[in-house]
């Protein structure tokens, strides 16, 4: 694991070799249901031995429709993500949309994810790197993991070696996303951790009812084959009542399914 990880799990108490999760809800919906949420998947992960980063947006700037639900307030939001990482002793993270919102952002969380529509933005990816924090960039939908070398070299260029990258299936305009695993060794060759997204690789983007779609069904396929071919982590959002989420419901994992999935996981990595 590279050093910069294990100083983030520093405090944590894992397995040598095992993948590390990051998992919590989509967005801060409420300030009640991402402390339960975080609580229970912390628990897991303890008892598993898996290093566990909670993950929750504190805003959803990314929506299909403008009567989608964007978040409780920005700074409400991270006050929330940050009390979960202090109370729980967890390391957290957030994406950001803007290169304004970095420094913000990196105030309250540990990682800053780049959302794979924006892993172009020089600006963004720069003023994320300017943080000092750990940037977590989503390979695009529209581009092949080999091209991921450039953002990961925009970060360097600014001073930061502490990054990530994020596969998530590409999409070709049809309402629908197909993983290639190949992205997985690809991107590894480029020397930074990779993590599968398990959850937003299954979404079925840009439906006529202007919310989006999902197989959450097939996430443990997901997993699996990520694991398979070396995935260092795993990026899964899950919630209590996925039906009642307010952001990415349909794509979600039921809160009570994870711990299973997470002990299949754990024995197919010890087998290869």
């Amino acid at each position: 694991m590279e050093k910069y990880l294990t100083d983030l799990f520093e405090g944590q108490s894992y397995e040598p070799g095992n993948f590390f999760l990051i998992a919590g809800p989509c967005v801060v919906e409420n300030e009640l249901t991402p402390f339960m949420i975080a609580e229970k998947v912390s628990g897991i992960c303890k008892r598993l031995g898996i290093p566990y980063i909670f993950k929750a947006s504190y805003r959803k700037a990314n929506r299909t429709s403008g009567n989608s639900f964007t978040g409780i307030g920005d700074e409400k939001a991270l006050e929330v993500i940050r009390r979960i990482g202090n109370d729980l002793s967890l390391p957290t993270t957030t994406d950001i949309h803007t290169a304004e919102e970095a420094a913000m952002a990196a105030g309250y969380v540990d990682v800053l994810q780049i959302p794979a529509f924006l892993c172009r933005q020089t600006d963004l990816l720069t003023a994320a790197a300017k943080t000092g924090k750990i940037v977590n960039v989503k390979k695009g939908q529209f581009v092949n993991g080999p091209s991921m070398k450039f953002a990961v070299e925009k970060i360097n260029a600014a001073g930061n070696h502490r990054v990530g990258l994020i596969e998530r299936g590409n999409t070709f305009g049809y309402q629908d996303l197909v993983v290639d695993y190949r992205n997985i060794t690809w991107m590894k060759a480029i020397g930074v951790p990779v993590i599968m997204d398990c959850t937003h690789s299954l979404q079925q983007p840009n439906q006529t009812a202007g919310v989006t779609g999902g197989n959450p069904e097939l996430i443990e396929t997901i997993a699996k084959a990520a694991i398979a071919t070396g995935a260092d982590g795993l990026f899964i959002e899950t919630h209590p009542e996925p039906a009642k989420a307010k952001s990415d419901g349909a794509n979600m994992l039921q809160l009570d399914l994870l711990e299973p999935l997470l002990e299949k996981l754990l024995k197919l990595r010890k087998a290869v």
